[in-house]
């Protein structure tokens, strides 16, 4: 009997140990860091169960097998918390360490830039283009309905989704601005202010004009005068592209809804997406008594109050044109 007792007491013992080496076992290879050599980007599928997770952890070889992570994610409880998206997986990191990181959902971000001025045509085949966004682009959005940006994305976006991302800033930045907007604007909506600011956009590069470019053309707007701007001429001839030329006489003197030397007020739509910083130039512009402008050969203007100090200013640039001209042409012949 003694015997009996002994011998059930030691296989009693001998389980005990063989669980806790096979425990100590499983423990330590779960911590062990994974096969990979070099960081390796992972694209894990919406709606994926931890089963395909897992799997596709492995196939991408960040894994040695896979029920070591659904091992880590029941014992950690978080089963139901892993998110779809792209992880970069570091190299060394473990299998323990790595259901913490899907759990954190920190996935990689892609960049769409959209620069001040460029037409909702040319948005969208700049959102067209963008291999790493999704679906075909149902959406239409209107003129100048776009706020300019860098906008941030993951994987796995569709087109739709960032151009409504697109709309809904600018509506939200024109919202903020719209009640501290400077009083006796000779425009009352929010449409009109876009269409202006399109206009200013495009008239200047120069972030510090924009404020008095603004001003001269609310000016004009309060005096009933014309606004006389070359871009709404281009818009009207080309939709917003490179005209590749200067205007011509008899373009200046074409009936267009966008011929701003023929039409009074603002043409019918904007001619651009206008920035952040165009928007907030029309809506509180300088206070200036100026009404006219003309560049000055530095890539920014000289602004007069009057027709006679424009006309001057407007010859002094003709006169950089001529000797601009005069120079290329004496480098020309020199290089013959």
């Amino acid at each position: 009997m003694r015997s009996i007792l002994l011998f059930v007491v030691s296989l009693g013992l001998l389980s005990v140990l063989a669980v806790g080496a096979g425990g100590y076992l499983a423990w330590s290879e779960v911590n062990r860091p994974g096969p990979h050599v070099s960081d390796t980007v992972v694209l894990l599928e919406e709606g994926s169960s931890v089963a395909r997770i897992a799997a596709d952890l492995e196939t991408a070889g960040v894994l040695r097998h896979t029920k070591l992570f659904i091992v880590a994610a029941r014992v950690k409880g978080v089963s139901a918390q892993l998110k779809a998206g792209e992880y970069r997986i570091p190299t060394g990191i473990t299998a323990w360490d790595l259901v913490d990181l899907i759990v954190e959902g920190k996935s990689l971000l892609h960049y769409i830039t959209i620069a001040e001025g460029l037409t909702t045509a040319q948005v969208i085949k700049i959102v067209n283009a963008h291999a790493q966004l999704i679906g075909e682009l149902t959406l239409t959005p209107d003129e100048g309905s776009l706020l300019p940006e860098t906008y941030a994305f993951t994987r796995g976006q569709t087109r739709d989704q960032i151009v409504n991302i697109m709309m809904k800033a600018q509506s939200a930045f024109v919202d903020d601005m719209w009640d501290d907007r400077a009083l006796e604007l000779p425009f009352a909506s929010r449409d009109a202010a876009i269409i202006l600011a399109s206009i200013v956009e495009k008239e200047t590069g120069v972030a510090s004009e924009r404020a008095q470019i603004a001003s001269v053309f609310v000016n004009r707007l309060k005096k009933g005068m014309r606004l006389e701007s070359d871009p709404t001429i281009i818009y009207g001839l080309t939709a917003g592209e490179p005209l590749g030329r200067g205007l011509r006489v008899s373009e200046l003197k074409r009936e267009t809804p966008y011929n701003t030397y023929r039409i009074r007020g603002l043409p019918p739509t904007p001619i651009a997406n206008p920035g952040k910083d165009a928007i907030s130039a029309v809506l509180n512009p300088a206070q200036t008594d100026d009404l006219f402008f003309v560049a000055d050969g530095t890539g920014g203007h000289v602004f007069a109050r009057t027709l006679a100090e424009h006309n001057r200013n407007v010859a002094q640039w003709r006169r950089i044109e001529r000797e601009r001209k005069a120079a290329k042409a004496a480098n020309e012949l020199n290089t013959e």
